[in-house]
């Protein structure tokens, strides 16, 4: 066999074994998770409360409207509901885990405050205190880790979704922009299957394996909003 005919199998070879090559570096070798692939607060909140809405953050409350009850005040369970905001656009959502006062509640959320220099992190019964000149909540102050403290903006307050359907059933309705906030509180007995334990899957870990979502459909649905 000849030089060219040598050169040309070796050609031949090397261009059928890169793809194989390539193959396993994919599987053994999978690229790390890009920056935007951090954990969203919405699908944490989703999976911890149990309440099954999807789509951007700001969008819940209005969604919420004849499927979930909603109130003025906190219970354990409860979603708390932030409109868009300033550089909040998207608006925000955390699960209440405790009630210290009638100022004073614990939250657990993701993608609040960065954490070692890192977005999507999950925080655990940090603290949220309502400073509304009415003891209305519906002016909060949240914990920020880069500060250690309640961090110095007022963020305003939808209000707080139950994970309980309301107590009549309603007709389809249209939310306004502007919705009434109702001060009726839950029974609270009904959360108890929603509170056993916090979510297996995120308990002892920051952020999905991956970047991976455990909800595809859900996942989807809050990247394109509702």
């Amino acid at each position: 066999m000849d030089a060219t005919s040598l050169k040309n199998s070796a050609i031949t070879l090397r261009n059928a074994i890169i793809p194989i090559l390539l193959a396993l570096q994919a599987v053994l070798m999978p690229a790390p998770a890009k920056a935007e692939d951090y954990l969203q607060c919405v699908p944490f909140a989703r999976e911890l409360s149990g309440i099954r809405i999807y789509g951007d953050a700001h969008s819940w409350w209005d969604q919420a409207a004849g499927v979930y009850q909603r109130g003025a005040m906190p219970v354990e369970g409860a979603v708390l509901s932030l409109p868009s905001h300033g550089a909040m656009e998207l608006g925000h959502v955390a699960v209440v885990r405790k009630i210290i006062d009638n100022r004073t509640i614990l939250i657990s959320h993701a993608n609040w405050s960065p954490i070692n220099g890192r977005r999507g992190q999950i925080e655990r019964r940090v603290a949220a205190r309502d400073v509304s000149a009415a003891n209305d909540w519906s002016l909060v102050r949240i914990w920020y880790a880069p500060i250690g403290e309640l961090g110095t903006t007022a963020f305003p307050v939808n209000g707080f979704i139950y994970p309980v359907p309301p107590s009549k059933k309603a007709s389809r309705q249209w939310a306004s922009s502007k919705p009434q906030r109702d001060n009726r509180s839950p029974n609270r007995s009904l959360f108890d299957r929603n509170l056993t334990a916090e979510l297996a899957q995120v308990a002892d870990q920051e952020r999905p394996a991956g970047g991976e979502s455990r909800d595809l459909i859900g996942e989807l649905l809050d990247r394109v909003g509702s």
